[in-house]
């Protein structure tokens, strides 16, 4: 079966979908429940009641949720059936998976802690649900000695969604492994056995379209644990214009950013210094930008610590300043992520970037795309999101092409953000995306994360901004709104979590 959603996904980005599905209106008993029978039905599949008993491990997360689903489910078809909860019921995590335990205790032979070695005889197949796709680090007692025991059982093993210490030198060697919805990363036959790809009803779109789940790849979010702000951005604009390297600077700053930084020409400089005194702001040549001023610019740049570079915006279309861009693109260190905007976006060509390829991301409007990059933007969104992939893999960076829908792809995967008030479409808009972008990058989002989160995050800042504005909204109200609507976004998916 090809899958509906294309894998391999990390944890993450399976939360993250999984939390897109909730957003749209499918809730985590369901997903559980089509899992839990997937699961049984699998294991039906390998073993008959006359085969022997069916021994269920399971974990106190969703994982351990699916595995006692699947334990009524094998019960309910006649199968005799053992389930082990290996941690108290006290620590399970999800609601939807209490329900599924408190229901399979009612009617299956239900335990906690470990089987004893006498409790394996007459066992025909064992099915691991301790540990989904949400295990981390090396396993820890009771996890470690059950996978001690299904190592010395020799019993056939059903793995669900991921073999329980997948990865690790004692992880669970199952013949067969069920994965729910897609494959995972770190996937293989020699490590899952034959592996089987179960839809369980979470829709394409959960991953195609972004949602209120993309709050989970905020570097600060529910599943890390950072001591404080990290990352410096350098803004690198203006000329011409003033207002949009500094509506870029404090996004990034709003991003968790700990330093923004802008470079701009003299008198635009002068101006942004008078917007806002949480800039660091640096005169960098005369009205516009020249070719010779990217090499002091450079200079200045590997005595700093810089995270991120965010590059283009107000710079203006002169033939010294695209050279200028050009130079930049080229020479600075090609590790350190860029995003290049609105008049630098002429100096992107695959011979400037060269290999190897620096993280990047691309984001031009309608009519850039149309002018720079000579694509008229079909009217179907998944006409133009095919479109940008062949740009992003042709330039091998990420693209973020702005408007109704913007349209993100790394080449490899894609998805499409129509998270916006209409009354967001005003000038200033994408000079906040970039700063926002910048400022994920300086933080060590992956390029493709970073333009799903800040896509969705700009459109939510925008909604919580139109509610006082409406449509007399602008930049710099999306700009003071991000943090509100971060705090809400991150609110929601600790709510709304799918554990």
């Amino acid at each position: 079966m090809a899958d509906a959603i294309a894998g391999p996904l990390s944890a993450l980005e399976m939360a993250v979908v999984e939390q897109n599905a909730v957003a749209r209106g499918i809730s985590i008993d369901v997903l559980m429940e089509n899992a839990g029978r997937a699961v049984a039905e699998e294991a039906a599949r390998r073993s008959t009641p006359s085969k022997g008993r069916i021994l269920v491990l399971a974990g106190t997360g969703n994982n351990g949720g699916d595995g006692t689903c699947a334990a009524h489910y094998l019960h309910q078809w006649g199968y005799g059936v053992d389930l082990f909860l290996v941690r108290p019921p006290s620590e399970i995590r999800s609601a939807a998976a209490l329900r599924c335990w408190e229901r399979a205790r009612r009617d299956v032979r239900s335990h906690v802690g470990l089987p004893d070695a006498n409790v394996l005889d007459g066992v025909g197949l064992a099915i691991d649900a301790m540990l989904g796709s949400g295990q981390t680090g090396p396993l820890r007692s009771p996890y470690r000695e059950a996978v001690e025991l299904l190592r010395a059982s020799n019993l056939p093993v059903l793995s669900v969604d991921l073999p329980t210490g997948l990865g690790g030198p004692t992880a669970v060697r199952p013949l067969w492994t069920v994965a729910l919805t897609t494959l995972k990363e770190g996937m293989d036959p020699p490590t899952c056995g034959e592996i089987t790809v179960r839809d369980i009803g979470i829709p394409p779109e959960a991953a195609r379209e972004t949602g209120p789940g993309e709050f989970l790849l905020y570097p600060a979010g529910p599943s890390t644990d950072r001591p404080g702000r990290q990352g410096r951005v350098i803004v690198v604009g203006g000329g011409p214009y003033s207002g949009a390297p500094a509506l870029a600077a404090l996004a990034a700053l709003r991003s968790g950013a700990e330093r923004a930084t802008v470079f701009a020409p003299e008198p635009a400089a002068s101006a942004i210094r008078g917007y806002s005194p949480d800039l660091v702001v640096h005169a960098l040549g005369n009205e516009r930008f020249r070719a010779g001023d990217a090499a002091r610019f450079l200079e200045v740049v590997a005595r700093l610590r810089v995270d991120a570079v965010v590059l283009g915006m107000g710079m203006g279309r002169a033939p010294e300043s695209l050279e200028f861009a050009r130079t930049l693109l080229e020479k600075l260190p090609a590790e350190l992520p860029v995003v290049v905007d609105a008049e630098a976006l002429a100096a992107l060509t695959p011979a400037s970037l060269g290999p190897p390829r620096r993280p990047l991301i691309a984001t031009p409007n309608a009519a850039e795309l149309e002018h720079i990059f000579h694509l008229d933007p079909p009217p179907a969104p998944d006409t133009l999101l095919e479109s940008i992939g062949v740009l992003a893999r042709k330039f091998g960076v990420t693209f973020v092409a702005k408007g109704k829908w913007d349209a993100l792809s790394d080449g490899n995967r894609g998805a499409l953000n129509r998270h916006h008030p209409a009354s967001q479409n005003v000038a200033g808009a994408g000079d906040v995306l970039g700063g926002l972008l910048g400022g994920l990058l300086a933080q060590d989002v992956a390029p493709m994360h970073a333009a799903r989160l800040a896509t969705y995050w700009a459109g939510s800042a925008g909604y919580h901004a139109a509610e006082n504005r409406g449509f007399g909204l602008i930049a710099s109200d999306i700009v003071e709104a991000l943090p509100a609507a971060l705090v809400s976004g991150l609110q929601r998916v600790r709510r709304d979590g799918v554990g």
